[in-house]
């Protein structure tokens, strides 16, 4: 096949979001940004949501250059207000949202033993409380628009299965799978899509966080809780890219019909088989 026949191919497979207003959560940096970038390239105009601001505008006048509108958003998504007022902000600028990427996240690694209660609810409230309200203001748009929509959440391999050191981590992602069936249900009247995206582990800040911490509490080497512990079940030893979640992430935001609702993709190379 020629190179132009090739491009071709490539140009009738490709997955459109034009005409689309997409919000990331946590899209200032890694596996949001990467997202955000994908759904601009799509023609999504997209919604930079972040706690920095700052770090927010920075993205979104970067993504800009694809020839698409962008916004810069401050958001606490563990505050209710903040949340409802980002939303506020986004329907005021370019009309209700169509997608939503509850992407924010955070991790802290401990044996249950030690684990801070406070720690413990802090967490549990960035990824579940912070799920449950971004994506109760975005299905309240998507009611009121007719239009329906996409939500999807970031869960994790962790929502399948469980690793020492994460016990609010994998609480907080198994819960996400739950939020997002019940969305499916009550969403289908209303065209409203819900899905969750389960990535293995992707080489961003948060994970090289947890390299020195896991070697600290397991007593092994660095280069050993990559190998033994974050990649050992891969079929191939590779960390998962960010490319790879974002991909998956434009195919279920494109999906055209409620076939696709209520699922979760494991995205991980391998290490987790549904």
């Amino acid at each position: 096949m020629s190179q132009n026949a090739a491009a071709e191919v490539r140009a009738s497979c490709q997955l459109s979001l034009k005409g689309k207003v997409a919000l990331v959560t946590g899209a200032a940096s890694g596996i949001g940004k990467r997202i955000a970038e994908v759904f601009a390239e799509a023609g999504a105009d997209v919604v930079i949501a972040d706690l920095k601001q700052d770090a927010a505008q920075a993205t979104a006048d970067e993504i800009a250059s694809k020839g698409v509108r962008t916004l810069a958003v401050a958001m606490d998504v563990t505050d209710e207000a903040a949340v409802d007022a980002g939303f506020d902000q986004v329907q005021k600028a370019f009309g209700p949202v169509d997608i939503l990427v509850s992407n924010a996240g955070i991790q802290i690694v401990a044996p249950i033993q030690d684990f801070k209660f406070s720690d413990w609810k802090k967490l549990l409230a960035v990824h579940l409380d912070g799920g449950f309200l971004t994506s109760r203001a975005a299905v309240r748009q998507m009611i009121a628009s007719g239009r329906g929509g996409s939500i999807l959440f970031m869960g994790s391999v962790h929502s399948k299965e469980a690793s020492k050191l994460k016990s609010p981590y994998v609480a907080a992602k198994h819960g996400l799978e739950g939020l997002a069936k019940v969305i499916a249900k009550e969403g289908a009247e209303h065209n409203i899509r819900s899905n969750v995206i389960c990535p293995g582990f992707v080489r961003t800040p948060l994970v090289e966080k947890q390299i020195p911490e896991q070697a600290q509490e397991l007593g092994i080497s660095e280069d050993e809780v990559v190998k033994k512990v974050m990649l050992k079940d891969t079929v191939d030893g590779q960390f998962t890219t960010v490319d790879d979640v974002a991909q998956a992430a434009l195919t279920f935001a494109a999906w055209p019909s409620n076939a696709l609702t209520g699922q979760s993709l494991v995205v991980s190379h391998g290490w987790f088989m549904q």
